[in-house]
């Protein structure tokens, strides 16, 4: 289980009767969708960004964009377990959002200000493209 997310950090994006009535008032609910919407955003931040640190933080150290998509990531992962055929359209489109946020985040398109980076040798581990070449020969006569 993550501290990343506490169950007040839903009251700005769901009233918590909601939260409740989706999950039966079962907390392990909500931690399970929890730690699968921070492995899913991990997977996409890993690459560039310390994700270790990130969902360490706690408290005011949390960042609050991250925090939010997190949120809103696992707020949809909740309502798929109720009907995801009755799913409000703002429920999908935060989490499209926050999935093309996470997309652009991956593919080097904004990047996340404040959020702890890699070192840059690991970064150079991770990356899909890395060009090499052969040391140079000398050829001299």
């Amino acid at each position: 289980m993550s501290d990343f997310v506490n169950i007040k950090d839903y009251d700005a994006s769901i009233h918590r009767e909601i939260l409740d009535s989706l999950t039966r008032d079962d907390q392990a609910i909500i931690e399970i969708c929890e730690d699968r919407a921070i492995a899913e955003a991990s997977s996409y931040l890993s690459r560039r960004y310390d994700c270790d640190k990130i969902f360490s933080a706690t408290g005011s150290d949390r960042h609050p964009l991250i925090l939010m998509f997190i949120i809103d990531i696992t707020v949809y992962h909740i309502f798929c377990i109720h009907n995801p055929q009755k799913m409000s359209q703002i429920r999908r489109d935060r989490y499209d959002r926050a999935l093309t946020w996470l997309q652009e985040v991956a593919n080097y398109e904004i990047s996340i200000y404040g959020a702890p980076e890699l070192q840059e040798e690991e970064i150079i581990k991770k990356s899909t493209n890395i060009l090499k070449s052969n040391p140079k020969r000398s050829n001299a006569l």
